[in-house]
């Protein structure tokens, strides 16, 4: 399996990349600065430069050729502004989503937020954030060319992972380490018969593989 992470410096894609390197599946991580590509390659990494606030469709679909997943991870950060968090973590998921269909790449893990919503309301910078990615769940969920799965972690920590989570369309709020988070996403990308939801993930009972074997639309 050939993965393409955009945010591929991000802490849930570096856990990702790792994860798909010790099973020998391809990991290409798209980062916005060079210098980060040596932590991409300690993880097993192939880094590729390309800046979602401004490549073109093309240019981004270029990056994605070949591959079987696309992995939105990326994001504008907890200390960036208001706008950005339009035009990258709104913006920069549409774009991939383009890039995904120009380059044939079907399947297409998107990871949220809990509590996206494109019509939260509140003026804070994370209420921006949440309909940022709200906004964005909904130009996925458009797609008919892609085999979508969006995924909505709640409060993540650095916790050792656990292996063993809760996965369904409401969970309620909880945490859930970053290490499952990747876990959980290297095993939606092989499930097929999870195209179409929309997930909320915390921590919980289930073995990771069973828990995304069992996810369905309620």
């Amino acid at each position: 399996m050939r993965m393409v992470i955009a945010g591929g410096h991000g802490q849930i894609a570096l856990r990702l990349e790792r994860l798909l390197a010790g099973r020998r599946d391809e990991a290409v991580g798209l980062i916005r600065n060079p210098e980060q590509a040596g932590d991409l390659e300690l993880a097993g990494a192939r880094a590729v430069v390309c800046d979602l606030e401004s490549a073109t469709v093309d240019e981004v679909a270029q990056a994605l050729a070949g591959a079987d997943v696309a992995v939105f991870a990326a994001g504008a950060g907890p200390d960036s502004g208001r706008d950005r968090k339009d035009t990258m973590d709104r913006d920069g998921a549409v774009l991939l989503a383009d890039a995904a269909e120009r380059a044939g790449v079907r399947r297409f893990l998107m990871v949220s937020s809990m509590g996206a919503d494109a019509a939260h309301e509140g003026d804070e910078v994370f209420d921006v954030y949440l309909r940022a990615k709200g906004a964005a769940d909904d130009a996925i969920r458009a797609r008919t060319g892609l085999d979508w799965t969006i995924l909505r972690p709640g409060r993540l920590t650095d916790a050792p992972g656990t292996g063993e989570v809760a996965l369904s369309t409401s969970t309620g709020y909880g945490e859930v380490p970053r290490d499952d988070v990747a876990a959980v996403l290297h095993a939606l990308a092989q499930s097929p018969a999870s195209a179409g939801l929309t997930l909320e993930l915390i921590s919980g009972p289930t073995p990771v593989d069973t828990a995304v074997r069992l996810a369905k639309t309620p």
